[in-house]
Order: structure tokens, then C-alpha cells, then sequence
């Protein structure tokens, strides 16, 4: 086959797409990064700290808020919704950069608020872009997909730091500089490479390998980074190893371009390159009427079957279903039986937002989510005075740990959610209940006071926490469907924060806040503290009885989580039945 043609093929690839989608994700995790730049920003524009908490408020909020990529991308090329993502991300921390680098006037602290609200924004439509077209170019494998693309996401902030140190900027304002300009140039250089290629036709024999090999390099990648860190941390490093190790972590980065380079130029046969190749009208399924018979026809049959059928043995129940499926179809061409017509969508059809919303499984789904997740997001907001009020000085080792713990939670709950539909068409969201079950009891043993407390939280709830947004995204386009898969999953991204506004901004705090005053009472007492002397909370005592109560939260979310697998049997036996597997 010709050059030009294997050309064409490669560019038309699902897998390249997928892996233009992981580049996206690696670089866009800008929120992650506020820790670093806040303190600059601070010192630069001598703010206290109840300012930065609003810049901190700001940032969190243009994460979560995604309705309008999520509308975007239903209507308009992907390419369009990533770069208007880069304009927003480029506007908004340009301009803050400018102001921190003293190059134009201060602006009021309202305004910057702003801006960091617009750049941050940026993100969500880079992860929407990224999941969207991913997502349908791979509709029988959302678990990994989802949980690898959010696993880079996660792992952004940790790769862009360590870039930032290996260019070594004098000045620390140029850390905001990159992150205004880094990820702009990245996702431009990608942007029309990332969108839906029609890749359900593209299903090859090698995929399993594939994801196979691409779930070792996030590993590899994962270990890689934790060691990194850890080195630059405990020994003095010089600039030229830096340099070495930074290039090996961009080298990871960029290895998985492997498989649609061997997938399209080394093809294991010549039938699925050609495949590849076929115009569009040779590629169409079958008419959009054939479609949506078959999908009327799908849902009469969950109304016509017999409850028991789903009691059978696997085989038995396949061929049993597959009977009542050909009488409907038959009577259905013959006039005999009137297929109905409904209003709405069934669970496992395409959802719009508003349907979605009318919906008891989106719902516990989604206050499962925030009780969760929420929990999660305390901690990971809290980690840093968690570990300083229990005597560690380098907290940045137990953040580090729980952004890599976080990446390497998102790749397993893909990956273990996938086996479950795959090989027992059991509900997704059991998966969830499981990681609640576990945050549950490790939050408990950080209460309990245990020995080696803060290294299991760091590990345990960066894992839990990232296994939910593997999980939850896929779980939801499986039973709401892909249609508005955009704007489903921005709604759902506002779980987390409204848990954390709660959870850290009034639970969290008011203990830690009551708890000091306390010591600090005692000290007084004892005449070992001055009076314009400020104490901090010291002890397990701190955040003891907050872990304690998230603990019971995420018990709920626990037995909501269970209630969304017993409405949903039905259903997942049904999809992935019909799926044949």
C-alpha cells in the first residue's frame, strides 16, 4: 500500500486520537498547579492569606463550571471547543502574569479573581474535548479510556513542575508564564488531531494489547515521577541530571504514538488497514430508521421479558433473549404488534442533560459523588496541614504522593470497572461502592490515631479519590448515554467542589480553628506563649473528628452507591448481553 494512503490511515486512527487526547490531559491540569503559583502571587501583590483563599474559591469554581464545552461539543467541532479552552487559558493567566510580573498597572483583587476564574475555565474545555471524542471512538471501552485521560489530567500538575524545574526560570513569576503559555501551545499543536473517527469501526484484535501496553506506561510513568520527586527532594541534584530526568519523563510521556505508528505502518493484516481506508458511505451503519428500530425493539424487549430470564445461566439467557428478540422483529415487520413510542429515553438510551436531571440514578449517583469525592477533596486541600500539625516538615512529599496515588487510582478504576461489565455484565457503580467502603475505613483509621496514618491516607484516598472520576464518567455515558456525554459530565464535576465547600470550608476548618484556640488557651495558661504570638492545631486532634464524620458520609454514599447496583442489573445485563459480551 502507498505512502499517501498509510498516511491517511494513520491520521484517521482511533488511537491516535486517543493519544493526542492523553497529550491534552497531561498538560491541562492547571487547577493542581494553584498551590505552586499561589504563593507567588501572594508575595508579588502582598495579599494575606483570607485573599489568596478567594483566588483559591475562584480557581476551584472555573474548574468545576463546564455546562458550555459540555453544549459545544454537541454542536460544534472538537477542535473549536480546545481552542477556545487555549484562549481563555492563555487571556486569563497572561494577564495575571503581567500583573504579577509588575509588567502592567495592579488590578483589584475582584478582577484578578476573574481572570484566574476565566484561565482555570480553560481546563474544562480541554477535559470535555479530550473525553468526548475518546469516549465515542471508544464506545465498549470507557472504563480505561476515561480512567487513563483522567489519570493524565491528575498527573498534569506534577509534570508541568517538574519541567518548570528543569527550565529554571530566575524569576518566580515565570512559573505563572508557563502556565499560561505551556499548555496553549501543546493543545494547539494537537487540537485537530483530537475528534470522534467513526473509531467503533476500528475495533482490531489487538486492542487488548494495546490497552495492555498502555496501562504499563502509566505505571512506569507513575514510578518514574514518584522517584523523581523523591530524589530532588532527599539529595542535591544538579541542574544537567535534572535536565536528563526531565527529558526521560517527556520520553514516557510521548511513548504511547507507538501503537497507531505500528498499528498502521506494520498492520498485523491488510484487510483492517483497508478497513481503515474505506470512504464514508461504504463505512455507514446501517440507516438512522434500521437504528432506531433496533433501539425500540431493544426497549420493548426489557418491558417483554420475563423476569426469570435474567436468573438463567449466561448461555441459556443469551439464547432465550435472543428468541423473544426475533418474535418482536418479526411482529413488528408484519404490523402484528405496534412498537411504542415514548417520550422519553429508557436507562441505556441518549439523555439530555434536563432528562438526566428527572432521574433518581443520576441523582444518587451524583450525592454519592459528593459525599465521596468530596471527602477525598478535603483531604488532598487539607493534606499539607494535615501532615505539618502531626510534625512532618516536607509536606510536599505527602502532596506529591497523593497526585501520583491519584493518577494511579484512575487508571484502576478503569481498568478493574471494565472487567466487571466485561466478564459478569455486572453495574459499573458497584466499583463505586467498593473504593467508598475503603476511603470509609481509611478515614476512620486516621481518626483512630493509628501508627503511619498520614502515609495511608496519602495513599489510600489519592487511589479511592481517583478511582470515582474513572468510574462515575463511565457509568454515566452507559446509562445516559453519549449524545450529551459533554454535559453530563461537567454537571457531575461539580460534586466535588460543593462537597468541599462544606466538608473543608466549614467542617475542616471550625475544628481545626476550635481545636487551636484550645491549645492555644492552654499555652497561655501555662505562660509559655505571647500574646501576639499565633499558634497553629498540633496532634491527631486536628482533623481526628473531621475524618471521623466524613468517614459516616462516605458509609452513606456506600449504600447510595449500592442502590444505584440493584436498579441497575437489569440494565447492564441487558447492554452488555446485547453487546455479546
Amino acid at each position: 500500500m502507498v505512502v499517501g494512503e498509510r498516511v491517511k490511515a494513520f491520521f484517521n486512527d482511533r488511537w491516535l486520537v486517543f493519544v493526542a487526547s492523553m497529550w491534552v490531559q497531561s498538560c491541562s491540569g492547571i487547577g493542581y498547579l494553584f498551590g505552586s503559583i499561589s504563593p507567588v502571587i501572594k508575595t508579588a501583590m502582598g495579599y494575606n492569606q483570607r485573599q489568596v483563599a478567594m483566588l483559591g474559591v475562584a480557581k476551584d469554581l472555573g474548574d468545576a463550571i463546564g455546562f458550555l464545552p459540555g453544549v459545544l461539543c454537541e454542536i460544534m467541532p472538537i477542535w473549536v471547543v480546545l481552542f477556545i479552552g487555549v484562549l481563555q487559558n492563555f487571556f486569563g493567566y497572561g494577564l495575571v502574569w503581567l500583573i504579577v510580573a509588575h509588567k502592567i498597572p495592579e488590578l483589584p483583587l475582584w478582577l484578578l479573581c476573574v481572570l484566574i476564574f476565566v484561565g482555570t475555565n480553560g481546563e474544562t474545555y480541554f477535559n470535555t474535548g479530550a473525553l468526548v471524542s475518546s469516549v465515542q471512538n471508544f464506545p465498549k471501552s470507557r472504563g480505561p479510556i476515561v480512567g487513563i485521560l483522567k489519570g493524565f489530567a491528575g498527573l498534569s500538575g506534577a509534570i508541568l513542575t517538574q519541567l518548570y524545574t528543569m527550565i529554571n526560570f530566575p524569576d518566580q513569576s515565570s512559573l505563572v508564564f508557563m502556565v499560561a503559555v505551556g499548555p496553549s501551545i501543546v493543545i494547539t499543536a494537537v487540537m485537530f488531531l483530537v475528534r470522534p473517527v467513526g473509531g467503533h469501526r476500528q475495533a482490531r484484535p489487538s486492542d487488548q494489547s494495546s490497552f495492555l501496553f498502555t496501562y504499563s506506561i502509566c505505571l512506569i510513568l507513575a514510578a518514574y515521577l514518584l522517584a523523581v520527586l523523591l530524589l530532588q527532594d532527599l539529595a542535591s541534584v544538579s541542574q544537567n541530571l535534572i535536565t536528563v530526568l526531565t527529558i526521560g519523563l517527556v520520553v514516557l510521556v510521548l511513548l504511547p504514538i507507538t501503537i497507531p505508528t505500528i498499528l498502521v505502518f506494520f498492520p498485523g493484516s491488510r484487510s483492517q488497514l483497508e478497513e481503515s481506508l474505506l470512504p464514508g458511505s461504504e463505512k455507514q451503519e446501517p440507516s438512522k430508521s434500521g437504528e432506531d428500530s433496533k433501539e425500540v425493539i431493544f426497549s420493548e424487549l426489557e418491558e417483554e421479558k420475563p423476569p426469570e430470564v435474567d436468573t438463567l445461566p449466561p448461555p441459556e439467557r443469551q439464547k432465550r433473549i435472543a428468541h423473544l428478540q426475533a418474535k418482536l422483529y418479526q411482529a413488528a415487520a408484519e404490523g402484528a404488534v405496534r412498537v411504542k413510542r415514548r417520550k422519553g429515553p429508557r436507562r441505556g438510551e441518549d439523555f439530555t442533560l434536563l432528562q438526566a436531571l428527572v432521574k433518581a440514578d443520576f441523582w444518587l449517583i451524583f450525592i454519592s459523588l459528593v459525599l465521596a469525592s468530596g471527602s477525598g477533596l478535603t483531604v488532598i486541600d487539607n493534606l499539607g496541614q494535615m501532615s505539618e500539625s502531626l510534625g512532618y516538615a516536607n509536606t510536599h512529599v505527602f502532596v506529591s504522593m497523593i497526585s501520583i496515588f491519584n493518577f494511579l487510582g484512575r487508571v484502576a478504576g478503569g481498568y478493574f470497572s471494565e472487567n466487571i461489565v466485561r466478564n459478569y455484565a455486572y453495574p459499573r457503580p458497584v466499583a463505586m461502592a467498593a473504593v467508598q467502603i475503603v476511603m470509609a475505613f481509611v478515614l476512620f483509621f486516621y481518626s483512630m490515631g493509628w501508627p503511619g496514618a498520614i502515609y495511608v491516607l496519602s495513599v489510600m484516598v489519592g487511589l479511592c479519590y481517583g478511582a470515582h472520576w474513572a468510574i462515575v464518567p463511565a457509568a454515566i455515558s452507559e446509562l445516559f448515554g453519549l449524545k450529551s456525554f459533554g454535559a453530563l459530565y461537567n454537571f457531575l464535576t461539580l460534586a466535588s467542589p460543593a462537597g468541599s465547600l462544606v466538608f473543608s470550608g466549614v467542617i475542616a476548618s471550625g475544628i481545626y480553628d476550635y481545636q487551636a484556640k484550645q491549645q492555644q488557651q492552654l499555652t497561655r495558661a501555662s505562660n509559655l506563649l505571647a500574646d501576639d504570638e499565633v499558634l497553629t492545631c498540633t496532634g491527631t486532634i486536628c482533623y481526628s473528628l473531621t475524618c471521623g464524620i466524613m468517614s459516616a458520609l462516605c458509609i452513606i454514599a456506600f449504600v447510595l452507591s449500592l442502590i444505584v447496583v440493584h436498579r441497575t442489573k437489569r440494565v447492564y445485563a441487558q447492554l452488555y448481553n446485547k453487546a455479546g459480551n
